[in-house]
């Protein structure tokens, strides 16, 4: 009885060990840990990692979770990411640095060291996440969400509240989306979803999509501009707005929308203007390079 005491004592170690770590493959060496936090009220929560993607997701548990997944050449290329890990109150903090240098493994083949940040949050929680370089996710989360990337995609699904998304060099999707509304690139396309009632998207160099759902009310004027590509926009029944739509140079707007007071949209005079609906809070929809067309949703 002792000897098989002592047997399955000596498994449970190296059960967890197995559970941490993978193999050194095309893919480098890889450790996981993870991070419980309790969130008895809506909590504040800041994810920070110097390189690597993030998915956050909600759940109906008052907890917070935290799976780093750190990758790099070899064990003593991820002994160097140091991950930093505190709550005070309602304020959560996870951050994960590299200590180290990125490097190469065998014949050339190139192996990153990052941080990939899996997170589970109450559906009522306040965001603050950035990465130096990777993709963000983020889904049915609601509260005041700040969201960068230094370099990558960012996708936004069923959120709301007050939303900032901003990538200096990738794309922008966000669907199914409410309250207030921030999306900003550098260079990369943007498509936005849902009901927001203040939205204000910037691309500087790539196409916009924006479909505007039934139920939509501005509160504050929208600004929907990219430097270089074409905009989209469609627009419920019911929806009120004074629209002006400016196209670059070499365009015309294409609108099917029921204007009135319309002036302009000629090719003597490109910006249009006009009323939709009982008019109200502007929104201004321009691109340097590329056409503009308003359609109903």
């Amino acid at each position: 009885m002792r000897s098989t005491l002592r047997t399955a004592a000596l498994l449970v170690p190296a059960i967890l060990a197995s559970a941490c770590v993978v193999s050194i493959d095309r893919e480098g060496y890889i450790e996981r840990e993870e991070k419980r936090f309790p969130a008895p009220s809506i909590a504040e929560v800041h994810l920070i990692t110097f390189d690597g993607s993030m998915e956050i997701r909600s759940w109906d548990q008052s907890e917070v979770t935290v799976e780093i997944e750190k990758r790099g050449r070899d064990k003593d290329a991820v002994s160097r990411i140091e991950v930093l890990a505190s709550q005070k109150g309602n304020r959560i903090d996870v951050e994960a640095r590299n200590n180290g240098r990125t490097s190469h493994l065998g014949f050339g083949s190139f192996v990153s060291t990052s941080a990939r940040f899996i997170v589970t949050v109450p559906r009522r929680t306040n965001l603050v996440v950035r990465t130096g370089d990777g993709s963000l996710v983020v889904e049915r989360v609601e509260g005041r969400l700040e969201l960068r990337t230094g370099d990558g995609s960012l996708k936004a699904v069923e959120t709301g509240g007050d939303l900032l998304a901003e990538t200096d060099d990738g794309s922008l999707q966000l669907d199914d989306v409410t309250g207030q509304v921030e999306a900003r690139t550098s260079d990369g396309s943007v498509r936005v979803t849902g009901t927001p009632d203040v939205l204000r998207v910037r691309s500087g160099d790539g196409s916009v999509v924006v479909r505007i759902r039934n139920g939509a009310k501005m509160t504050a004027d929208w600004l929907i501009v990219t430097g270089d590509g074409s905009v989209a926009v469609e627009l419920p029944d019911g929806f009120d707005a004074e629209i002006e739509a400016e196209p670059g140079s070499d365009s015309r707007v294409r609108s099917e929308l029921a204007l009135t007071n319309v002036v302009g949209g000629t090719r003597s005079e490109r910006t249009l203007r006009g009323r939709l609906g009982g008019g109200g809070h502007a929104l201004v929809v321009r691109t340097n390079d590329g056409s503009i067309r308003l359609t109903n949703y």
